[in-house]
């Protein structure tokens, strides 16, 4: 014998039409849906804490950057202390004389140097950085990207020890292969060039790998399927896509050398004329009377050309992370 079920009246709410049915879903309390729903004052602090944690970066950034770049800017258009005047007045004297005559020339050669030792390790790093993206072998990437990211930030007076006992005037590779009869010196604007591409090129392996990691096999194979050979997969899909890296990378390495002091100082002195020497004479006190600010004024000329350098680099960084993500 079966029981009739009870009528349902048909102003009974959800909850009591639902609830002695198996398998229904009651609505939940409206405590409950209270609880779940995300607070904005919860959300507003959690913002807060963040920036309380990008703080400390934040103040190291203007302690060690602005303070120094503001401080440049303001001694490259006054007199120093020397000056007849007492110093402190406004001048655009400074910033004159840094493009002028020896400074000039050693901007200028700064600039060379940049270039050319950023083209050929772009040249050179490029397929390094191919033959490590392709390779099969675990270990053999991961030792060639450890060993560039030694290298890559190996530079100052080892590196121009290390460059002067191999490759020196009386160095062990210069004197066993003769290299001084046929023109070869170390201690030239060539010579340099090659000691700054000992950590030019692993630093550029570092840098375009990741984008050479991220080209999609899904293109080669379409070209492929197109009847595409390698060259012409290279020449109309991969450069093209890789090119914003490939020039963001050259930029980098414009950077790099152009900021490089150290090495350069140990191995040429004042040799090879570069900006950043001339800076180093000028803080040493080998300038004229009243000068003193000129070497605030060549910081000023670095800090500008390495705007310029990341104008260029950050607008490409992110145009290549668009086909690359």
């Amino acid at each position: 014998m079966t029981t009739a079920p009870t009528p349902v009246p048909a102003n009974a709410s959800a909850a009591q039409r639902g609830g002695g049915v198996p398998g229904s879903v009651s609505p939940a309390p409206a405590s409950a849906r209270t609880a779940k729903a995300p607070r904005p004052g919860r959300r507003r602090a959690g913002g807060s804490r963040a920036w309380l944690a990008a703080l400390p970066l934040l103040l190291f950034f203007v302690i060690g950057f602005g303070l120094p770049a503001v401080a440049i800017a303001i001694g490259a258009f006054t007199t120093s202390t020397d000056a007849p005047d007492g110093g402190g007045t406004f001048t655009t004297d400074n910033l004159t004389n840094s493009l002028q005559g020896a400074y000039w020339t050693a901007l200028w050669g700064s600039v060379k140097l940049s270039l050319l030792t950023a083209l050929i390790a772009t040249v050179v790093g490029l397929p390094l950085a191919q033959a490590v993206a392709t390779s099969r072998f675990r270990m053999f990437r991961e030792a060639v990207m450890s060993a560039s990211g030694v290298l890559a930030n190996f530079g100052g007076v080892p590196l121009a020890f290390m460059f002067v006992a191999t490759l020196g005037n009386a160095g062990e590779v210069t004197t066993s292969l003769g290299l001084t009869k046929h023109g070869w010196s170390l201690y030239t604007f060539s010579g340099l060039s090659v000691v700054y591409l000992y950590f030019l090129v692993p630093l550029m392996v570092i840098t375009i790998t990741p984008a050479l990691e991220g080209l999609k096999t899904q293109w080669r194979e379409a070209a492929a399927n197109n009847g595409a050979t390698s060259v012409q997969y290279w020449r109309h899909v991969a450069l093209p896509v890789l090119l914003p890296s490939l020039l963001g990378g050259f930029v980098l390495l414009f950077g790099a050398s152009f900021a490089a002091y150290a090495t350069a100082e140990a191995m040429v002195g004042s040799s090879v004329p570069l900006i950043s020497m001339q800076i180093g004479d000028a803080l040493s006190g080998n300038v004229l009377v009243g000068q003193g600010n000129l070497a605030l004024a060549l910081g000023l000329d670095m800090i500008v050309v390495a705007c310029l350098v990341m104008a260029l680099y950050l607008p490409l960084q992110r145009r290549s992370a668009k086909w690359l993500a």
